[in-house]
């Protein structure tokens, strides 16, 4: 075999811009990046639900900073994400989806998430922490507490959405009295 310098990898010098492609230290789409003195998801329109158009995210990056319960950043027609942060001690209550799979993917902190048949009887007990990805079926109780000293972030995924388009909810307080509203029957 030849043992050239410039055989492999072959690398050709080519501006990313050619191929439309975003580069990778943007946390937003349309150029709207991370800048080192002050974060872009502070000023208040940054996260927002983005759904129904194409979108790419720093999901870490917009996890971490997201300081409310919850917030939809993207809600499709058969999907939804939504980013929220549970203060130390909060839970995000025992629920129910009879029609909608969940997915948690825990950024910061740590935490015990808890599954079962019944509100009553929730057998699947885990500690879970940065990096770990939490998969509840349709028809499964659950709940997640926040048990670390520091907010959890985290950003879950339904499929199908289970909020309205544009939600936002400050506190838990906040979600609680929203869902009354939306006639929402998750909590029992």
């Amino acid at each position: 075999m030849y043992n050239h310098p410039y055989m492999y990898p072959y690398y050709v010098p080519v501006p990313s811009s050619a191929y439309n492609v975003q580069p990778s230290n943007w946390a937003l789409p349309n150029g709207q990046g991370v800048y080192p003195d002050r974060s872009p998801y502070n000023n208040g329109n940054l996260l927002t639900d983005y759904g129904g158009k194409p979108f790419v995210v720093n999901i870490n990056e917009a996890a971490k900073q997201n300081d409310t319960f919850r917030t939809a950043l993207w809600t499709g027609t058969h999907l939804q994400l939504t980013l929220m942060s549970l203060n130390s001690g909060e839970d995000i209550g025992l629920e129910i989806h009879p029609n909608v799979d969940q997915f948690l993917r825990i950024e910061q902190g740590q935490g015990i998430v808890q599954m079962g048949k019944s509100k009553n009887n929730l057998n699947f007990r885990r500690r879970v922490y940065d990096d770990s990805a939490i998969f509840i079926p349709a028809g499964t109780w659950h709940n997640l507490t926040n048990t670390g000293n520091i907010p959890l972030k985290l950003y879950s995924i339904y499929a199908p959405p289970n909020h309205p388009f544009g939600t936002v909810h400050a506190t838990k307080r906040d979600a609680i009295a929203a869902e009354e509203g939306y006639h929402n029957m998750n909590r029992r």
